[in-house]
């Protein structure tokens, strides 16, 4: 795969666009197979509350995969993001209803650098807050 969006295409500031993303209990236990990650706090209410959480919450692991699919989808290839790095800053708290929960992510051209690359930074979102802080990706483009 390449890169599908040239680096003389774009500017500084231009949008992504935004994605919404699904998150229910099943999803946290999916996680939890595919990552080996089966700390309690993902899936087991109780305990997570005796802990002084507000509710089973996302992976932070998966909450970071989730916004970056804003870049490789608009980018075309997973493989041209050189760099990516996120502070977490809240959880991504998954009530156990029909709805669960939904991250919500925009992003948009931070700056252009060099050997084709650009910076561009990310927000990410969930229940009016935001998860996910000083959240960057370095992208190669075409």
């Amino acid at each position: 795969m390449a890169a599908k969006i040239a680096y003389d295409d774009i500017e500084v500031g231009t949008e992504l666009p935004t994605q919404s993303f699904p998150v229910t209990r099943a999803t946290l236990v999916q996680y939890a197979g595919a990552s080996g990650d089966f700390n309690p706090i993902h899936w087991n209410e109780k305990f997570a509350v005796e802990v002084g959480l507000p509710d089973v919450i996302a992976h932070g692991m998966f909450t970071m995969a989730e916004a970056i699919r804003v870049v490789t989808d608009w980018v075309g290839d997973p493989g041209a993001v050189v760099e990516y790095g996120v502070r977490f800053t809240k959880p991504v708290v998954v009530p156990n209803d029909d709805k669960g929960a939904t991250i919500e992510v925009g992003a948009k051209v931070a700056a252009k650098l060099d050997d084709n690359t650009v910076r561009v930074d990310l927000t990410a979102m969930s229940a009016g807050q935001k998860v996910l802080g000083m959240s960057r990706a370095v992208v190669r483009l075409a």
